[in-house]
């Protein structure tokens, strides 16, 4: 059995049973403590965690999962892997242990003929929580299984809890019986090998309390409300159902190893080198399909750190079996056509995939000659040093400047018998990062704990948005927070967060910055409120300083917008959609949008595209977006189901969580997105629409920064009084300007190179004069000088090499010359060959010299150049040089 059809028969069997059937959420994680989505449950923690009201009692899900904490295992054994499906089954409050157990059983063991998965039920073995009675009683007397093949076990493997205060409950597992050549038989207690966990049923009926571990915390009593969440691994089952030893030999991973083969002429089986490096191949090129797919770019940070470290650790082991070309295209693409009958999004995004998936090989390839130069060249050296260790410096430098994930480094460096300085490695990427971050503004989320907010829409519901349809209204303060915690009271001064039944005020969200405004309450004390956001969904927090009186919870309020920023946002919005539409006409659909910023009178626009934007096609998507401006096309939003939308062609960004219900955007038969924003209601209000550049702000991420209304208007006026004073200052017309500037320039640098020509004659014409003025200092002809302030280091050598060619062979020769350039002193100093076997060296004495000026300097032991900070002592540093000489003489 197929693993599409594996999953089609979970969606459906649950279907038919009363589950509302959920897509699978984007690989993205919806969490801030979560890069990715781990596990199955994820998407749904805020129903089981009461932040959120479930869409349906019962729910059934299959959910993509990627798993990164065991990376470097993957490939070496058959076990380990980054992505897997999860498929899922969920109960908020309806049925519980014996409605799980039944259904679980029906499935797995009903023939394939009527909708099941056809196992043997003599092959199933039950594992419960070791204090469960009630879970074994189910399986014992309602299933029927055997008490023999049933096992209590302890917290660990059989009690789950999310590792934090909250929800837990006793797990019930079913294992798989694959037969005596797995190994010993006793059940999955003694061999989980043989006895391979297919399905896990937590059963959550009780509420934790706070600990450290998967056991060690108290439980504090039963929930209110008992909650199912099951997992099966598809992958699991696959290898199960299509008879294969393991899950690199399942339909959706074997292909890409066969792809792998092909493309090598390395064959499976043969050796364990080149099938560990196959299976990684598998695995890493599927789970980076998958995740460029839901959005994900590879980078230096965070997911898109993940996905660079996968991706170049799957091209390497590609280049180990002998592959001299680029592979990933090929790879991508058979990954594409097995997932996408499980994906069909995968297929519609093929182009996008394969362009982000390429770019990122061409990259790599370039990179790992010289960094493997590099790093072939540090482990050289650390071995003939005697150490076992590769400095931590190397690796970041192989990081920093060659794109080497350090898992690579650590692989690279291990196959030639070293480890690597880690701490030392991270001490430097910490000292980096804090750099970078020592100007960043920390996210406005405001200081209370979660909590609190959660408290207020518990008992007074989400925030209803009128801001659509009305920039100002009546409304009800429901909720209010001073210094983070809920309070019932602030006084004129307090720093406040305000939350309101009713507002018509945007929470910042979707690449729109928040309205600001004014609160008014009916006593007359009035809030000024300059941001707003959601720290949990629903509910809209004003933040802002009372201005007058006292504000009070339960005060009937009237809020009030700045109609004028809103309008300016507007403008924006409407602008970035109208952005995005024309830049993938121009550049295909891997121009898809990967954040943006929506601010008054100006937005910026990130979007995917391998290279730079020619300036011509920028100019192109300019002249185009202002073309729309002018055909006055009307702006309306419409909400509807995300099937229609899709069917539409409504236009969604990667990486953002859509509920059944959304809103779409449409500007005329031009674009058509989803979004929430605030937008224009015909396209003539924008005006004028002015893009600035574009510029690269990650691998495969570029980003266009534009101007919107009167904030164009005032850049084009600046641009044209410019143009109007070139005009004047060269007499000529505005099309004329580049041809007659280029000419000045030309003339300019002309003038230069003579300017620079006779500032060498110059100096060099000094050369005979210093050459003559030799001093004899123990036998060697030294010659010390300065010349004009300004000269050049090039010019400066050229006139000491000159002298000292001069001085005749075979009498010892010094020569060093000093300078004044930008206000700091500078020396290069040469010595003959006939000085150097009197042992002085030009580095040796310049060192001295530029010591003496206050700064540094080095060289080859004929020639050397310095410099310092102190001017004024280059009379002592002349002295230093012959003192030295003398001595060394």
């Amino acid at each position: 059995m197929e693993s599409a059809e594996i999953r089609r028969r979970w969606l459906s069997f649950f279907e038919e049973r009363g589950h509302t059937v959920v897509p699978s959420a984007s690989l993205i994680a919806d969490d801030p403590t979560l890069l990715l989505v781990p596990a199955g449950m994820v998407p749904f923690k805020p129903y089981f965690l009461g932040e959120v009201k479930p869409p349906a009692p019962r729910v059934t899900s299959v959910q993509k999962c990627v798993r990164t904490p065991d990376i470097e295992e993957v490939g070496k054994t058959t076990r380990h892997g980054t992505f897997f499906q999860m498929c899922g089954n969920f109960s908020f409050g309806d049925y519980f242990k014996e409605g799980a157990i039944k259904l679980a059983w029906e499935l797995l063991t009903s023939s394939v003929a009527d909708g099941g998965y056809g196992l043997e039920p003599e092959k199933l073995w039950i594992t419960v929580y070791q204090e469960d009675d009630e879970a074994e009683q189910i399986w014992r007397d309602v299933i029927g299984v055997p008490a023999e093949r049933i096992q209590r076990l302890g917290m660990g493997p059989n009690f789950w809890s999310m590792g934090v205060p909250g929800p837990c409950g006793p797990c019930s597992e079913i294992n798989y019986d694959r037969g005596p050549e797995f190994g010993e038989e006793g059940g999955p207690a003694v061999n989980d090998e043989r006895y391979v966990e297919i399905w896990n049923l937590v059963f959550m009926q009780y509420e934790r309390g706070a600990g450290e571990g998967k056991e060690d915390f108290p439980i504090l009593g039963d929930l209110p409300s008992k909650n199912i969440d099951t997992g099966l691994g598809l992958e699991r089952l696959a290898m199960i159902l299509q008879g294969v030893q393991n899950m690199y030999e399942t339909d959706t991973l074997r292909v890409v190893m066969d792809k792998a083969t092909e493309l090598t002429g390395v064959r499976y089986g043969a050796d364990h080198g080149s099938d560990v490096s196959l299976r990684v191949v598998a695995d890493h090129i599927r789970t980076s399909t998958m995740l460029i797919g839901d959005g994900v770019t590879p980078g230096n940070e965070g997911r898109g750190y993940v996905l660079r470290r996968i991706m170049r650790r799957a091209i390497r082991n590609m280049r180990l079996m002998g592959a001299t070309g680029p592979v990933v295209k090929d790879l991508v693409d058979v990954v594409i056509d097995t997932m996408g009958q499980q994906y069909p999004e995968l297929i519609t995004d093929r182009k996008r995939i394969e362009t982000v998936a390429v770019a990122e090989e061409a990259a790599f390839l370039k990179a790992l000659k010289s960094g493997t130069n590099i790093l072939d060249t540090a482990v050289t050296e650390t071995k003939a040093k005697g150490g076992t260790v590769l400095p931590g410096d190397k690796a970041f430098l192989l990081h920093d400047t060659w794109g080497f994930p350090i898992d690579l480094t650590l692989e690279m460096a291990a196959e030639q018998g070293l480890s690597v300085d880690e701490d030392g490695f991270r001490r430097l990427m910490k000292e980096q990062r804090d750099k970078a971050k020592a100007d960043a503004k920390a996210k406005k989320t405001g200081h209370a704990n979660l909590s609190a907010y959660r408290e207020i829409a518990d008992s007074s519901g989400n925030t209803e948005f009128t801001g659509y349809t009305s920039t100002e209204g009546e409304s009800t303060v429901v909720g209010l927070l001073v210094d983070g915690v809920s309070s019932p009271a602030a006084s004129e001064g307090d720093e406040v967060e305000v939350v309101l039944d009713r507002t018509p005020f945007y929470a910042e969200g979707g690449g729109q910055l928040a309205d600001q405004g004014r609160i008014k309450l009916h006593s007359g004390a009035v809030i000024q409120v300059r941001d707003v956001q959601q720290p949990v969904p629903g509910v809209s927090v004003h933040k802002g300083v009372v201005q007058v009186g006292e504000v009070t919870v339960g005060a009937s309020a009237y809020a009030v917008i700045d109609v004028r920023r809103r309008r300016a946002i507007a403008r924006a919005h409407s602008a970035t959609h109208l952005t995005h539409q024309a830049l993938r006409d121009a550049l295909g659909p891997t121009a898809a949008q990967a954040g943006s910023e929506n601010s008054p009178g100006r937005f910026r626009f990130d979007f995917g595209s391998p290279n730079a934007v020619p300036g011509t096609v920028l100019t192109d998507v300019e002249q185009k977006i202002n073309e729309v401006l002018a055909r006055e096309l009307d702006v309306h939003a419409e909400v509807m189901s995300i099937d229609e939308a899709k069917k539409q062609g409504a236009i969604a960004e990667f990486g953002e969580k859509y509920g059944e219900r959304v809103r779409v955007v449409t500007i005329g038969d031009f674009s058509k997105e989803l979004c929430g924003g605030t937008h224009v209601h015909n396209t003539a209000q924008l005006g004028l629409v002015k893009l600035l550049g574009e510029s690269s702000i990650g691998s495969g991420v570029r980003r266009v920064e534009a101007l919107v209304g009167v904030d164009a208007y005032n850049f084009l006026a600046k641009e044209h009084t410019v143009v109007a004073q070139l005009q004047e200052l060269v007499k000529g017309r505005s099309e004329e300007l580049p041809e007659k500037i280029a000419a000045m320039l030309g003339k300019l640098k002309d003038a230069e190179k003579e300017i620079e020509k006779f500032r060498a004659e110059k100096v060099l014409g000094a050369a005979a004069g210093l050459a003559q003025g030799a001093k004899d200092v123990r036998g060697v002809a030294l010659v010390t000088g300065t010349v004009p302030d300004g000269t050049s280091a090039d010019d400066l050598r050229k006139l000491v090499l000159d002298v000292r060619g001069r001085i005749p062979g075979d009498r010892p020769a010094v020569v060093a010359v000093f300078t004044t350039a930008n206000g700091r002193p500078l020396t290069v100093i040469a010595t003959n060959e006939a000085a150097r076997e009197r042992g002085l060296k030009a580095g040796d004495l310049v060192r001295t010299a530029a010591k003496t000026l206050g700064g540094g300097g080095g060289g080859k032991p004929d020639v050397a150049q310095g410099g310092g900070q102190n001017p004024d002592a280059i009379g002592d540093a002349v002295a230093a040089v012959e003192r030295l000489v003398a001595e060394t003489a």
